[in-house]
């Protein structure tokens, strides 16, 4: 057996297999050519693909800055592949989908659950995302059209995704973190761009990565009532760890933070207001707010829920389609149709808000509207059949986080893939060493 697998046809062979595999996943038979690199690693070995590396005599001293360089080359060869195809790092950012994902967790995202998309961008600097000391990663000398492998499946509702934010194709250089079309629809174009410009424009690949659970697949018809997700008419189930806010009254005095924090509050985002007396926003899930309202100088814990309509200005412009025919809240929403790859709606001007970035910027048709006549590419239009699967997401966070609500549909070219395990994590409020959350680390999602 031993002699077996040192036999370099074997070697050969057993390779040769799985690269061409590789080969027929990835759908572009140019890459056979890379046959014959095997065959010269394996069999021939004619030329040194290796070229780097220095072989050292017996008691010769290693060149430090050649060791470090084939490090490094292992690095790219072996990680890239593996970043693009298989698993990506990421880490929660943000509060919005805790108390399932913690700020401060970070995460394997696989790739393989619904299908690795292929690079949009291929000339892009390993190991970063879109910037590097402030300045695009990548390179738009080689363009591609979106284009996704065979996955292990389809995303579903009740799924936590990793995606590409909908609204990242824009970046303010100076508000990189900020939404862009939310600062237009509230300061307008002109003072947005000259004040916070210039404007930087990303593929889809290379727009910042969100985590949201889906709550509607394509095909779907979503509505909140109050707070709790319908979905084609049904009362959806609340997923364990899902928070709301909650109004807690007290006699007069704060709840002790070790209450807190052993009924999983959040302590540096519940802050007491002594003119309530109590707390006027503290998130927290259904569990939570029971345990809560049995302590002692608690005299009310009631869940918060936006009123509808709404009841402040300019409501509208917050959440979408940002129009006053749709004044929805976030508690009480819809309800919205998921388009779904095939279906066809009819179009009006009263509904064109909730399809009109999917017909001019996702799906890419020239979209005018000429004396109440909707035109796509040059053509009256009075339906549109869509051409790609959406879906919609909200964080677990419900009332601290933006999502679908604030930026509407996720295209299914946006998804990147399904967290895995959280393999480390810290409270970036505590010091350390008792930031480490070890309870977390190695958990499955």
């Amino acid at each position: 057996m031993k002699e077996l697998l040192h036999n370099k046809w074997f070697r050969f062979g057993v390779w040769g297999v799985l690269y061409l595999l590789w080969v027929i996943w990835l759908g572009n038979y140019w890459w056979l050519l890379g046959l014959l690199v095997i065959f010269d690693i394996f069999i021939t070995r004619k030329v040194k693909w290796a070229f780097w590396k220095k072989n050292y005599k017996e008691g010769e001293k290693h060149n430090v800055w050649l060791d470090w360089l084939d490090a490094i080359i292992f690095a790219v060869i072996v990680v890239v592949p593996l970043n693009i195809f298989i698993l990506q790092a990421f880490r929660i950012p943000s509060s919005s989908m805790e108390s399932t994902l913690m700020t401060g967790d970070y995460l394997f995202v696989g790739k393989l659950a619904y299908g690795p998309k292929l690079p949009e961008r291929p000339l892009s600097i390993p190991f970063v995302h879109n910037t590097i000391f402030g300045k695009k990663s990548y390179s738009d000398l080689i363009k591609r059209d979106y284009r996704r492998l065979a996955g292990f499946g389809d995303v579903r509702r009740g799924d936590i995704v990793v995606f590409n934010f909908p609204h990242g194709d824009t970046v303010l250089a100076k508000l990189p973190a900020d939404d862009y079309y939310t600062h237009v629809r509230f300061n307008g174009r002109e003072y947005t761009e000259r004040t916070y410009g210039p404007l930087i424009v990303r593929p889809v690949d290379k727009e910042d990565n969100y985590v949201k659970r889906c709550v509607a697949v394509a095909g779907d018809t979503l509505e909140v009532r109050d707070g709790e997700v319908f979905v084609n008419g049904e009362l959806q189930d609340t997923y364990p760890g899902v928070q709301n806010t909650y109004r807690v009254v007290t006699s007069g005095s704060p709840i002790n933070p070790r209450i807190l924090e052993d009924a999983g509050v959040q302590t540096a985002d519940a802050w007491f207001d002594a003119s309530l007396p109590g707390y006027p926003s503290m998130a927290m899930t259904a569990d939570a707010a029971d345990r809560i309202a049995a302590v002692a100088n608690v005299q009310e814990c009631r869940r918060n829920v936006d009123a509808y309509p709404p009841d402040y200005p300019d409501s509208y412009l917050m959440l979408f389609p940002f129009t006053e025919d749709f004044r929805w809240t976030r508690d009480n929403y819809g309800p919205l149709y998921i388009p779904a790859k095939g279906d066809s709606v009819a179009l009006t001007l009263e509904n064109l808000p909730l399809y009109r970035r999917i017909i001019d910027v996702y799906e890419g048709h020239d979209l005018e509207v000429q004396d109440s006549t909707i035109v796509i590419d040059g053509r009256p239009a009075t339906h549109y059949t869509f051409a790609m699967d959406y879906y919609f997401m909200m964080g677990d966070n419900r009332h601290n986080s933006l999502d679908s609500r604030y930026w509407g549909f996720v295209p299914e070219n946006h998804i990147v893939g399904k967290p895995r395990v959280v393999w480390f994590s810290k409270d970036v409020n505590k010091p350390f060493p008792r930031n480490i959350r070890w309870n977390r680390l190695l958990k499955f999602v």
